[in-house]
């Protein structure tokens, strides 16, 4: 991972060799790692020129796989955050080679041509923040809005404590027939035994997406016992049923937004993989065309404010996680440890 505050001109190759480092990481050719490096560009540029400075965040994330499937390469995501003026008019701004004095512009629109992904959310006197993921393959030709049908989909973000290279957060999500499972694990403590802990959760969770939350954390809790264990949240929604079922253990928060209203989703205490698990207790809940779930790792702070912008929840899973993420900390509130904030929604409208 990858944090870059973006402050003043300098960051700007800073941006442009951490995005090539992600690139190579992920393995894009010259082609692709040319395009995110523009991208991240694009957008630090943003950031110095119409928001007062921001952060550029580089994760790697994968497509959701089968259950069994062997892991796709992933994608280059970069995430922009900033507490600036805001867009006033976001179309008007994603148009290529729009840019005014008073708004940010310059450069979106070659950033929403180019990449695979891109979605952005702005409210005038907040901020902005934007995504970008960078494939392997050229962005194929976009869906116009209502010619697709509704499903779910996942997005995060994962931040490591004090910049390090290391986070013990990770988060993943798999497709299993009509079911989806999302996890996010928290490995004990700091650096990278704690990432091996979380690590080996994200990969176990390819093999047994398709038992039920408490199942999985039975069975990580044997494959994290050589590991330093993690708090582990599983939510998993059966999309035939149109219901989510919910099972944690430790201290990974989640919330469950559903017709105007916010519901906390309750773990256990203790620690998969140091701490036997005799019962894990389970919530079902009905999910919901509007449904919206947030898990989060405990380096956001345990009463952060689950956002009020209704337009916010039909953004891009990722989008949505860096919102909360910015929302959550600032330069005065720095973080405290590493924060990872993972997202499902029912779909994805523009």
């Amino acid at each position: 991972m990858w944090d870059i505050p973006v402050h003043d001109s300098t960051r700007l190759r800073d941006v442009h060799v951490a995005t090539e480092s992600a690139s190579a990481r992920a393995g894009l050719g010259p082609h692709r790692t040319a395009v995110a490096a523009l991208v991240a560009t694009e957008l630090a540029t943003n950031l110095l020129k119409h928001a007062g400075g921001g952060r550029i965040v580089i994760n790697l994330v994968e497509r959701a796989p089968a259950a069994g499937a062997v892991a796709r390469p992933p994608s280059v995501q970069l995430l922009s955050l900033d507490h600036g003026p805001g867009i006033a008019d976001v179309t008007v701004a994603l148009r290529d080679g729009h840019t005014t004095a008073a708004s940010l512009g310059a450069g979106l629109g070659t950033c929403l041509r180019t990449a695979n992904d891109f979605d952005l959310h702005s409210v005038p006197g907040r901020g902005t923040v934007a995504v970008a993921r960078i494939g392997h393959e050229p962005a194929p030709a976009r869906v116009r809005p209502g010619q697709h049908p509704p499903a779910p989909r996942a997005g995060g973000v994962n931040v490591p404590l004090s910049r390090a290279e290391y986070s013990g957060d990770a988060w993943s999500w798999v497709r299993s027939g009509t079911q989806v499972t999302l996890m996010l694990a928290d490995g004990l403590g700091h650096g990278e035994r704690a990432a091996t802990a979380s690590g080996t959760a994200v990969e176990e969770l390819r093999c047994v997406a398709h038992l039920t939350p408490p199942d999985i954390l039975r069975h990580l809790h044997t494959k994290l016992r050589p590991t330093r264990g993690a708090a582990v949240a599983v939510a998993q929604l059966d999309m035939a049923a149109e219901q989510l079922c919910f099972a944690g253990v430790g201290n990974i928060g989640a919330r469950l937004h559903t017709a105007d209203t916010w519901q906390p989703l309750l773990s256990q205490p203790g620690i998969v993989g140091a701490h036997r698990m005799a019962t894990v207790p389970v919530q079902h809940v009905p999910w919901r065309p509007d449904s919206l779930l947030i898990l989060h790792s405990d380096g956001l702070p345990a009463r952060w404010t689950p956002p009020k912008d209704p337009l916010l929840s039909t953004r891009d899973p990722a989008v949505v996680a860096a919102a909360v993420l910015r929302d959550a900390g600032s330069d005065a509130r720095p973080l405290l440890d590493d924060a990872s904030v993972a997202v499902l929604a029912s779909d994805v409208r523009s």
